[in-house]
């Protein structure tokens, strides 16, 4: 008998750098939007298991096992435990990859803050939910918007300050399109650091406009509207579009098909067009998915979520 638990993706739906720390660390501003898409995260207290965490992928076979968020997740947790007095044995971890990985959609960092909520479930107490929070906010830059659990957020600092906000009224729709490499976001950033990025951008403006209308309740219709601003409201996307081969052509070939603006998600490479339903991403996921000139992307419908309690669920074969 095994534990599991679904890890879901974002989008950022606008993002601005406010600044640049001293140790170099970048600080944001930015809305997440949680996703239905999602991986499962599984894991299994094995007493015959002796030495080091085992983690075996399914799915996407590009994502590596060293050095995996989940591992790093899993050895934060069991060195946050022995610190308390806490002894955690070694576990068997289970990965099922949806979401693309180097795509901006947050899957590693989503994949962490599972196996957080994983351990913690079977070794309650060790340690409480804020060392949590605190764990994952060293774990990754994303990691504690997932721990917290919020349908969307206005996330600010290096990640780590997270204020929930109410996602939108009814699910929106979104396609993404991710090419089939993806860039690093420490690649992004350095990209961003030699170009011609300022801080301060107009981007932060739109950031806040977002979280105000979500905060007094938009629908998708009225994202769907915003869209083209949010378009241009990612600080990276030059940066990104530099690192990344054939991203602006993608973008403006995805453009012309459909008619409806792109927008980058994160460091990219993911990109994404909003609906007011499902439906109609699913519709052009369909057009695009059959285009021979676009052969090779990853292309997904999904839609938002609102904010739920952590889904655990037993799982008898890993």
């Amino acid at each position: 008998m095994m534990l599991q638990v679904a890890a879901p993706a974002k989008v950022n739906l606008a993002l601005s750098i406010t600044g640049v720390r001293a140790d170099g660390y970048h600080e944001l501003s930015s809305v997440f939007l949680r996703l239905r898409l999602s991986d499962d995260v599984w894991c299994l207290r094995d007493a015959d298991l002796a030495g080091p965490d085992q983690l075996t992928i399914e799915g996407e076979v590009e994502c590596p096992v060293a050095d995996n968020l989940v591992l790093r997740a899993a050895a934060a947790f069991r060195a946050a435990a022995a610190a308390e007095g806490g002894q955690i044995p070694s576990v068997r971890i289970g990965l099922h990859k949806r979401i693309p990985i180097a795509a901006g959609l947050g899957g590693g960092s989503s994949d962490a803050a599972a196996m957080l909520q994983l351990l913690a479930m079977l070794h309650p107490g060790i340690p409480d939910q804020v060392s949590i929070r605190s764990l994952a906010a060293a774990i990754g830059a994303d990691v504690s918007f997932f721990v917290d659990g919020a349908g969307a957020a206005l996330v600010t600092g290096i990640g780590e300050s997270v204020e929930p906000l109410p996602p939108p009224i009814e699910p929106v729709g979104l396609l993404l399109v991710a090419p089939p490499l993806g860039a690093t976001t420490r690649d992004v950033f350095r990209a961003w650091d030699t170009g011609p990025g300022t801080v301060a951008s107009e981007a932060g403006g739109t950031v806040d406009e977002l979280a105000t209308r979500l905060r007094a309740g938009a629908t998708p219709s009225a994202l769907v509207e915003l869209a083209p601003r949010l378009r241009d409201a990612n600080d990276l996307w030059a940066a990104a579009a530099t690192v990344t081969a054939g991203l602006g052509e993608l973008r403006s070939s995805l453009e012309s098909r459909l008619e409806r603006p792109f927008l980058l998600t994160g460091s990219g490479s993911t990109l994404f067009a909003l609906y007011p339903s499902p439906d109609g991403a699913t519709q052009d996921a369909r057009r695009i998915g059959s285009d021979p000139a676009l052969a090779g992307l990853h292309v997904i419908a999904t839609c938002s979520t609102g904010p739920r309690p952590i889904a655990i669920t037993n799982r008898r074969d890993p």
